[in-house]
């Protein structure tokens, strides 16, 4: 039986996760309802969220007119709310009723189920943790954040749980009949798919204490390799620097440091993979000659002069290499106007290769960390072939569906 679920989105910087979860529930075959506060629709918009739920989208009580909201939580065998912010969740301890989504939770006699996000200071504050026990004691369930970087550059409790865990928790809250398991993507369209996934950021040794990095955070590459698993791929996760908690259970996880360390690594799982995507960010240039002993700094001494040399082409190296899987995959992270990422992702494109070249824009708050993100996709001539916009499992999915048409049509030759 399908089931109509509220899926409510609180004003936080984690309201572009709730596509995610919009999608999730969709895909596991119910109904969405998705009710934004007027302070998310300042991240995301109401077209987004009709068209990923099909349905209208309203944040006040009588934009609908009538008593929709009584017909809503009528209806409703579920509501979920992700985020659920600070401000959010004191106003449903009050009991108020000032938006849709308060009015059809106050009327809802189904579970309602929370996702809290916010800053570690304000998740720890006596307030938001009363209204938390005050909540729950009303039979409100809470999903509590959990340790992560938060989008202030801060790390601490406060980041909301990945959208497709919320999703696997929220289904279990629906009656027995209405619940159905959810599909893998695209019916497991990678099945018996070797696949081998890097990212995160190298680190290039200056002395002992120092080096040259980036700021990638490997989400990007983690949510590729996540989504494959799910597609039914088995999946080889070569991961650069990248903290433990965010990686994926049910993959291999092979960690590196540096550009030599991952080049080693690919070159040695090679034989053992069908597709490669080189999701991670890898150090154009490295010291030519690391200290062996911290560089010290004095009144006496000039700065230290430090020579680089190139490191390791790995995504060249890969496309000219006999072994070359059936599908390769590379990432151009540019900065400048999207016309200048774009003309310098289709100049790489034609350099390196690649299948598929993921092309997208970094830098002033944009690719690099827990962000949305919007790429085209080039092919090996430079052409742009597609495009994906959203999470970062938003463009993952996409990516994938770009890598398993390519698969496909290996097969065919």
């Amino acid at each position: 039986m399908t089931a109509t679920v509220v899926v409510g989105v609180g004003g936080g910087v984690a309201a572009f996760k709730a596509a995610t979860l919009v999608r999730e529930i969709t895909r596991a075959g119910h109904q969405v309802r998705v009710i934004p506060t007027p302070a998310a629709l300042e991240f995301v918009g109401t077209a987004t969220w009709e068209a990923l739920s099909g349905a209208p989208v309203y944040t006040g009580v009588f934009e609908a007119g009538g008593a929709d909201h009584v017909e809503i939580a009528r209806n409703a065998d579920l509501i979920v709310i992700a985020p659920a912010t600070a401000d959010l969740m004191a106003r449903m301890r009050a009991g108020m009723a000032n938006d849709l989504l308060t009015t059809t939770v106050l009327a809802a006699r189904c579970p309602v189920l929370i996702a809290p996000a916010m800053h570690t200071a304000m998740w720890e504050h006596p307030a938001t943790q009363d209204n938390c026990q005050v909540l729950a004691e009303r039979g409100v369930h809470i999903i509590d954040p959990i340790e992560g970087a938060l989008s202030s550059g801060d790390s601490g409790k406060g980041r909301m749980p990945e959208p497709e865990e919320i999703a696997r928790i929220a289904l279990s809250y629906l009656p027995s009949d209405a619940t159905i398991p959810m599909p893998s993507e695209d019916h497991s369209d990678l099945a018996g798919q070797r696949i081998l996934i890097t990212a995160g950021g190298t680190h290039e040794a200056i002395d002992p204490v120092r080096f040259i990095g980036n700021h990638s955070s490997g989400r990007q590459g983690i949510a590729i390799a996540r989504c494959a698993a799910r597609r039914g791929a088995s999946v080889t996760l070569v991961s650069a620097n990248i903290e433990a908690s965010l990686l994926p259970d049910g993959v291999r996880i092979v960690p590196v440091v540096s550009a030599a360390d991952m080049e080693a690594a690919v070159t040695a799982l090679l034989p053992e993979v069908d597709i490669v995507v080189m999701a991670a960010a890898v150090a154009d240039y490295r010291p030519l000659a690391p200290a062996q002993m911290k560089l010290k700094k004095s009144e006496e001494t000039d700065v230290p002069q430090i020579l680089l040399e190139r490191t390791p082409d790995i995504l060249a190296g890969l496309a000219r290499s006999p072994q070359r899987p059936a599908c390769l995959v590379g990432f151009a992270a540019e900065t400048g106007t999207r016309e200048q990422v774009l003309a310098f992702g289709q100049e790489k494109a034609r350099r390196k290769g690649a299948d598929l070249l993921v092309v997208n824009p970094v830098g002033q708050g944009r690719g690099f960390g827990d962000v949305p993100n919007d790429v085209h996709f080039l092919d090996r001539d430079g052409q742009v072939v597609g495009s994906a916009s959203g999470s970062k499992d938003d463009v993952a999915c996409a990516i994938l569906d770009r890598v398993s048409a390519i698969v496909a049509s290996t097969m065919e030759r």
